[in-house]
């Protein structure tokens, strides 16, 4: 099947974020993209370089603790050998939160510098975040700004609706409404975005998506879904025409239905239930620790 692929899902919402970020781009110093650990080349909008306008940037990987340690290790490589800061963390867990700050002031280090030699010593630095759906950003800002949440004093230029956040360490965050969703066109890309819920089930075919998941994982990661799933790998063949489909992925969601009972009348097995179940328990990370894509060249 090929919808995933034709999918643009650009809410009129969105529209206007995108336009909020253009024209709110100058009262920030930095800018800090949010995406999904699990898929940082998938999750990461391909305006964002347009849109802040050369602004300092911080990447967060969120959802560390849900994809795998090494390939995120690759990634931070990859985005270091391109200049790039990047932080891995984890707001459910709240794990390397404590290294944000840290970050940002390496990356402002000139900017912080050249204020302190202005007599500008104590200066707040602004801060806008940005992600497309379901990467953490409200988790990340719940976190950071915990009970001190807060509106700071009406600025110039600042639109109804958004508010400045106070944060610690003399950091401010322009929190604004809505989302920034990416145009995609890959394939990939698409698939990519719905395994971890960034686009919502009801436009896609849970079935279609479920196989090529377990594709990937059987390709991958085949120790993960043996033991979560107590299926035998063996005797899948691949299909001779690559316009049958997703035949392997097929057959692994029938042998993960037949495995946990998932039958109808008749003893037919109910691959829709067996395909919302490997969804939702990929997306609870009970599969384990997995990530679907890696840095070119890795």
């Amino acid at each position: 099947m090929s919808e995933v692929s034709q999918v643009q899902w650009f809410p009129g919402h969105m529209a206007k974020t995108r336009r909020l970020m253009a024209a709110n781009m100058k009262l920030v110093d930095a800018v800090v993209e949010m995406t999904d650990a699990r898929i940082p080349y998938s999750s990461h909008n391909p305006e964002i370089g347009r849109l802040t306008q050369r602004k300092p940037r911080l990447v967060i990987l969120n959802k560390s603790d849900a994809a795998d340690p090494n390939v995120t290790d690759m990634w931070l490589d990859w985005f270091s050998k391109k200049n790039m800061c990047a932080l891995a963390l984890d707001c459910k867990s709240g794990k390397n939160i404590n290294k944000f700050y840290v970050k940002l002031r390496e990356l402002l280090a000139d900017d912080i510098e050249k204020w302190n030699e202005k007599g500008m010593k104590g200066r707040p630095i602004r801060l806008m975040i940005c992600g497309i759906p379901n990467v953490g950003k409200s988790s990340l800002i719940n976190r950071l700004a915990g009970s001190k949440l807060a509106k700071v004093e009406d600025r110039p230029g600042v639109t109804r609706g958004k508010q400045w956040v106070r944060l610690d360490e003399g950091f401010e965050l322009l929190d604004m409404p809505g989302v920034l969703w990416p145009k995609f066109e890959d394939k990939l890309v698409g698939e990519r975005l719905a395994f971890t819920g960034a686009v919502k089930d009801q436009i896609m075919d849970t079935e279609y998506l479920a196989c090529r998941l377990l594709e990937y994982l059987k390709e991958n990661y085949p120790e993960l879904v043996v033991e979560r799933y107590g299926i035998d790998l063996s005797g899948i063949e691949e299909p001779d025409d690559e316009m049958m489909g997703c035949t392997v992925g097929y057959e692994l969601l029938e042998r993960v239905g037949k495995k946990r009972g998932f039958l109808v009348r008749g003893g037919e097995i109910n691959t829709e239930r067996a395909a919302a179940t490997v969804l939702d328990e990929y997306r609870a990370g009970k599969i384990g620790r997995l990530t679907l894509e890696k840095p070119k060249g890795y």
